[in-house]
């Protein structure tokens, strides 16, 4: 017995000492994390380049979380910048004299146009400089190669490629799938356009939507070949013959139609940067990329004034709640707006939205926000890469409103969805229901049965309503009339380049852009950008990480690429809740 409890008690005192191990071993890991993911200033050398890949989705705004995108075998993080940090960068490096010039080393770039111009027109302002920009790739994709056009040289790898055909634009539909599931999708709406709901009743786009699909990406192609054609000084005739002939079939043909300059393999191109160096062919490189380059101090940051402009950030779906990475919380962003309008050191408010929409109650309760902080100090809309429907109810306030060329706007419509599963219930799974009732319509709208003739009525009268406070609200943002807004609403998207020419935005530019017009308005000559809502702390992220929250979608991003957008639009379908004011389709455009 005594030798039984001497090795119980060794086995006890083993597994407590492994467990204490263990804990400051975590310690000592999450130390190196918070140490390597920090702002500790990184001092580079008078001869670097800024090594740009874009390899990653690139969101708006850039996430705090230490463990985004963290490779636990290298110890090191291989997150991407958000927008905010990649132009900020940029403009810093633009008068940083150890930055001697850009290398855009690209390939598949997984983000939207919208981004990808802004982007692009800080790399043109980086050219001000008289610094340089080589671009280098072994296969450039139509986005990429839109991104590198700017570039003083366009390198391609000797067996390398260029897509370069056109743009092309995809809508997933379910109504077979529906079919087979025995279930009816009850479709309520108002607007010829609202094609929203295309998806669950047709297999294939209306001539409206086709339509309205065909000038949107008419427009974005036109906007990215007149951008080629300056930057490569090639026709846009010329372009338009390339892409419909498929002329570049191989390296030789880009060079021969001049969409690059030379062909050459990685060593050579090293060699190239060398000799803009001017450091001998021993001597390595020194590059940064743009995740180092955003611990480097900037110099010409003066002084901190007491003046700040709030850029407060509206990402994604709107929903009601507190909203999440992928949503718009109504709760969440009002609260945002709410801080920025009765805090006395913010002058201006800048919103930036990425939004396809979302529901009405949502965006109605966000709108009120913008249109009280209009009223004590201006509010400049930023679009990105769509700014629909409820994107564009929660913008239409706005003092002004800036949007890039290529975004996706307008859709100002409003649907409701309704699925009867009462044939997958009874048919396929043998489930029936039954009812007693007190009132003659006091069943709830439920997705057990059909809609019956009062309730069918009762949404369409809420819908018809909601659209009506929805186009009084623009009228009044836009100063427009009513009938001038539902001309151009009935749900109908428009290109950016297009919602400029009917009234419904104001210029042409990025975030950068919207902050200028801010400051303008609120007659800043010095400021400070403060960023909204807050972000989470890093011991909530960790608590997040630890339950799985989100922990599904990263995996699925890192495994699908850009497919991941069909995982998210059927999870989206999924979700949708309520009366909608949301972009006419989940559209791709390759």
């Amino acid at each position: 017995m005594k030798q039984f409890f001497k090795f119980m008690f060794a086995s006890m005192l083993g597994t407590f000492l492994m467990l204490l191990l263990g804990f400051f071993l975590m310690i000592g890991i999450l130390a190196s994390i918070i140490s390597l993911s920090g702002k500790e200033e990184v001092k580079i050398s008078d001869k670097s380049v800024l090594h740009i890949t874009l390899e990653g989705i690139i969101s708006d705004r850039s996430s705090n979380n230490p463990f985004e995108a963290f490779d636990f075998n290298t110890m090191k993080s291989n997150k991407e910048l958000g927008l905010n940090d990649i132009l900020s960068n940029l403009k810093k490096a633009k008068t940083d004299p150890n930055i001697k010039g850009i290398f855009l080393e690209l390939s598949t770039i997984p983000t939207g146009i919208s981004l990808l111009d802004e982007i692009r027109n800080a790399l043109i302002d980086f050219k001000k400089s008289g610094k340089f920009i080589i671009a280098y790739s072994e296969m450039f994709t139509q986005k990429s190669y839109y991104l590198a056009s700017i570039a003083d040289k366009v390198y391609l790898n000797k067996e390398g490629s260029i897509d370069f055909h056109g743009l092309s634009a995809e809508i997933m539909f379910f109504k077979g799938l529906l079919q087979k599931l025995d279930i009816d999708m009850q479709i309520i709406r108002h607007g010829k356009f609202k094609s929203a709901v295309e998806p669950f009743m047709l297999d294939k786009m209306s001539d409206p939507n086709r339509l309205q699909t065909r000038m949107l990406i008419n427009g974005l192609w036109m906007h990215i070949i007149q951008g080629i054609s300056d930057s490569r000084k090639i026709s846009i005739a010329e372009l338009q013959n390339i892409a419909d002939n498929l002329l570049v079939q191989n390296a030789d043909d880009a060079v021969k139609y001049k969409l690059v300059d030379e062909l050459v393999y990685k060593d050579q191109i090293i060699d190239i940067l060398r000799k803009k160096l001017n450091i001998t062919n021993t001597k390595d490189i020194d590059y940064i990329s743009l995740s180092k380059y955003n611990n480097v101090n900037d110099k010409t940051i003066k002084k901190i004034s007491k003046n700040k402009i709030a850029v407060i950030y509206a990402v994604g779906s709107i929903v009601s709640g507190d909203g999440d990475k992928e949503n718009i919380g109504s709760e969440k962003i009002s609260e945002a707006i709410r801080e920025a309008r009765t805090n006395e050191s913010v002058k201006a408010i800048v919103l930036r939205v990425n939004s396809p929409g979302g529901s009405a109650l949502a965006s109605e309760i966000i709108w009120r926000e913008i249109d009280l902080a209009k009223r004590t100090k201006p509010v400049v809309v930023s679009m990105g890469d769509y700014a629909a429907s409820g994107g564009y109810y929660i913008a239409c306030a706005a003092n002004k409103i800036i949007a890039s060329p290529t975004t996706i706007t307008g859709s100002i419509g409003v649907f409701g969805l309704i699925p009867n599963m009462q044939k997958l219930f009874n048919n396929k799974l043998g489930i029936t229901f039954d009812t007693v009732l007190t009132n003659k319509n006091a069943a709830t709208i439920t997705g057990n049965r059909p809609l019956n003739n009062a309730q069918e009525k009762l949404i369409q009268n809420q819908i018809e309503r909601i659209y009506g406070v929805f186009i009084s609200h623009v009228a009044e943002g836009r100063k427009m009339t009513v009938a001038q807004i539902d001309s151009i609403g009935q749900g109908r998207v428009w290109s950016g380049l297009d919602a400029k020419r009917i009234g419904l935005v104001d210029d042409f530019g990025g975030l950068d852009k919207a902050v200028e017009e801010a400051s303008k308005l609120a007659k800043l000559s010095d400021y400070k950008i403060v960023e909204y809502p807050r972000q989470k702390e890093f011991f909530e992220e960790i608590k997040d990480i630890f339950s799985g929250k989100d922990a599904t979608t990263k995996i699925l991003e890192k495994e699908l690429g850009e497919n991941i957008v069909y995982y998210k639009t059927l999870k989206s379908v999924s979700e949708i809740k309520g009366i909608q004011t949301r972009l006419p389709f989940v559209i791709s455009i390759n």
